[in-house]
């Protein structure tokens, strides 16, 4: 099988599933979906290579349902330990006044941000590199009402978890899919940036009619 790498190559996804198998993804899962370290991990090319391998049959023995479902498993309790360390540390660290990257003032941004948004965007930051990584912290600092995090971090949960295996379930079986993996990976990665900079022109745009 070709490397599906799209960063350094011991985090190619191939060689972590081919040495920790089932679970080597669900810890990598796990710390990318709410832990502050997790950031920099191959979720999406994970995932997708994961469902590749289910279904060429290496290193990924078990069926696709068992798969899917502790994938998501990993990734709705990964979420939730992120929104608890947002909610019982985030404010503390957000108070530092030497801190530049948590700030009063990001809290704020991420209340007016959830206040716009809704509950849409704990699910639209799944598909997000990095920022579903710090989504679901801002959500606990910003004090998201808590039954409505649960309610769309599942949600989110079986969406990215389960459908990004899925797609490369099906997907990777075509060869020109096998043969052009990590092309397309970046496409999806970009599309799914597409959101966040919409947001950030529309914000900048909002400020210099403000200003």
């Amino acid at each position: 099988m070709t490397s599906l790498a799209l960063g350094p190559s011991w985090l190619d996804p191939t060689t972590l599933i081919s040495t920790f198998g089932l679970v080597g993804i669900l810890a990598i899962v796990f710390a990318e979906s709410g832990l502050l370290i997790g950031f920099f991990l191959p979720g999406d090319s994970l995932l997708f290579t994961a469902g590749l391998l289910v279904a060429d049959g290496s290193f990924v023995p078990q069926p696709l349902w068992l798969v899917c479902a502790l994938i998501v498993l990993a990734a709705v309790a990964g979420d939730q330990v992120g929104y608890l360390f947002g909610r019982k540390v985030g404010p503390g660290l957000f108070r530092r006044p030497d801190s530049r990257l948590f700030k009063q003032e990001n809290v704020e941004k991420a209340a007016a941000f959830f206040d716009r948004h809704g509950p849409k965007a704990i699910v639209l930051a799944r598909f997000v590199p990095i920022v579903r990584t710090f989504t679901p912290i801002v959500a606990g600092v910003s004090r998201m009402n808590y039954r409505t995090f649960v309610v769309y971090n599942v949600v989110g949960g079986v969406l990215w978890g389960a459908g990004v295996t899925v797609l490369g379930y099906f997907l990777g079986q075509i060869p020109f899919v096998r043969d052009n993996i990590e092309a397309i990976l970046i496409a999806i990665v970009l599309v799914s940036v597409i959101p966040v900079v919409v947001e950030l022109l529309r914000a900048r745009r909002t400020a210099q009619r403000a200003a």
